[in-house]
């Protein structure tokens, strides 16, 4: 059936909340309100307040509440409005949950979901905007999954519950409302850390994520450009061998992210490409990111910053053509030498 990606959240929480019941959620406005972007919609009246709890505007302690329960046998789910308010709770998920296997030598595990939205395009402004993938990707221990689609969301968010580690659901905002075939039930299922091939091609491979994906398809359309499109799907640990194969055919690797320049998520997949495949390669590698800048907040503003299809048109074309990485729009148009 047809479901927004909220909708496709709410369905797959509830059918995992169906079939086990040591889950619970946990987070601000996530029971009686439906959730701040309504991801909760409808499941405190099924399940009702000893499993739908909302809590007080303290994630540090909420974080920490489900970090214990997730120890002794729940399986927490717990929602960050922005993922920015992580910060506060970070300590709970990188010295505390992420390292609950290794120094009990596999005895105690601690399978906790964090759901956080994130990303540009609704003008909320430098402060609620970020990915901000850099700070859990760094961590041992956290499993990292960034949706793209309703299908990936209730694909991810399942999968994710199930895992017995600590993982980290990111959840592009922007996304929310968009509407597309969801199959639902158990054999959606999945292993953690494997991409999804959402478009074949011959002339590059592109990796992209949340809401990149789209924007790589619409780019190359345009560009009338033949390419992989790679839905990374799972950041920590990412799918190593369908982006080697994928290079490997075409010789050329474009990486397209929502993260700024500096400290990108890209620079990881490109680093290990080059690595591992520089004689498979035809030419440089190249990133398409955003500026070393605050998302800002003006509409015309936030639509320049965020990569679009036209710029992902212009740099796949120039590409090819030259085999030079071309230069990004805010050093073409004069704003950094």
């Amino acid at each position: 059936m047809k479901m927004r990606m909220r909708e496709a959240i709410v369905s797959a929480l509830a059918d995992e909340m169906r079939s086990d019941p040591t889950v619970i959620l946990l987070g601000e406005d996530i029971a009686g309100a439906g959730g701040p972007f309504k991801t909760s919609d409808g499941l405190l009246d099924e399940f009702g307040p000893m499993r739908v709890r909302d809590t007080p505007i303290s994630e540090m302690g909420f974080t920490g509440a489900a970090v214990g329960a997730s120890a002794l046998g729940l399986r927490p789910v717990v929602e960050i409005m922005f993922m920015e308010f992580l910060g506060v709770a970070l300590d709970q998920l990188v010295t505390e949950a992420a390292k609950f296997r290794y120094l009990s030598a596999g005895q105690i595990s601690c399978p906790l979901v964090v759901r956080a939205s994130i990303g540009a395009g609704l003008g909320f402004g430098s402060q609620h905007s970020q990915t901000l993938e850099n700070w859990v990707t760094s961590t041992p221990g956290l499993k990292v999954v960034t949706v793209s689609s309703p299908q990936s969301a209730y694909d991810l968010m399942r999968s994710a519950i199930r895992d017995p580690d600590p993982v980290i659901v990111l959840e592009p905002r922007v996304l929310y409302a968009d509407r597309s075939e969801v199959e639902t039930g158990d054999h959606r299922i999945g292993k953690l850390g494997v991409a999804h091939l959402a478009q074949i091609g011959e002339d590059l491979t592109i990796v992209a994520m949340g809401q990149t994906v789209n924007i790589a398809v619409r780019g190359t359309q345009q560009a009338g450009v033949s390419a992989d499109i790679i839905d990374l799907r799972t950041l920590a640990p990412w799918d190593r061998e369908t982006v080697f194969n994928s290079v490997k055919k075409t010789g050329r690797l474009v990486v397209i992210e929502e993260a700024p320049e500096s400290g990108g998520w890209g620079s990881q997949i490109v680093s290990a490409v080059t690595e591992n495949q520089f004689r498979d390669l035809k030419s440089p590698t190249v990133r398409i990111t955003t500026p070393n800048v605050p998302v800002p907040y003006g509409k015309k503003l936030e639509s320049k910053f965020l990569p679009s299809p036209d710029e992902v048109a212009h740099t796949l074309s120039e590409f090819l053509e030259t085999g030079n990485v071309p230069a990004p729009w805010w050093v073409r148009e004069g704003y950094v030498q």
